[in-house]
């Protein structure tokens, strides 16, 4: 398994709190998320996989609830929110997240699921008639953690 996610959550981290406040509420263009917008946004998407990795756990499949990941960026209003607040608050689900992932034993993570719905609410699809593990999905989940961090460094790199 591919779990760095403790040193990646650290490493941001660290970066976060080095960014002045009003540096948080830059975005790359008109319709596109803050930096502070992201970060909530990563807020969202612990807090759903949290709940999914540990579902999973007990069931055969891997079937998941979605979510309008748009309304709940803007209902939270993540843009009003104070930026040290929000970056603890990531950091710490995600460290939890990460401890998580620990605990759980390889023949659970590694259990193939034919029944799952990864070709819809995964970040990178699994196709419907393939079997996948809860392995993949927590891939999947650090991968798409790390995709918003990319796009953090990008926005700051433009400014």
């Amino acid at each position: 398994m591919e779990h760095n996610l403790r040193e990646t959550i650290l490493s941001a981290f660290e970066r976060f709190m080095m960014m002045p406040e009003n540096e948080a509420n830059l975005r790359l263009g008109a319709g596109k998320w803050s930096i502070q917008e992201i970060v909530g946004h990563m807020i969202d998407s612990a807090a759903n996989n949290h709940a999914r990795i540990v579902k999973a756990q007990s069931t055969d499949d891997l079937i998941f609830e979605g979510y309008d990941q748009v309304a709940w960026v803007e209902n939270q209003n993540y843009a009003g929110a104070q930026w040290h607040d929000l970056i603890i608050l990531w950091r710490q689900y995600n460290l939890h997240i990460d401890y998580i992932v620990s605990q759980i034993p390889d023949k659970v993570l590694k259990k193939e699921r034919l029944n799952h719905n990864l070709d819809k609410i995964a970040w990178k699809p699994v196709p419907a008639d393939q079997p996948t593990t809860l392995e993949y999905f927590i891939n999947d989940y650090i991968k798409h953690l790390k995709h918003h961090l990319g796009q953090i460094e990008e926005i700051i790199s433009n400014t």
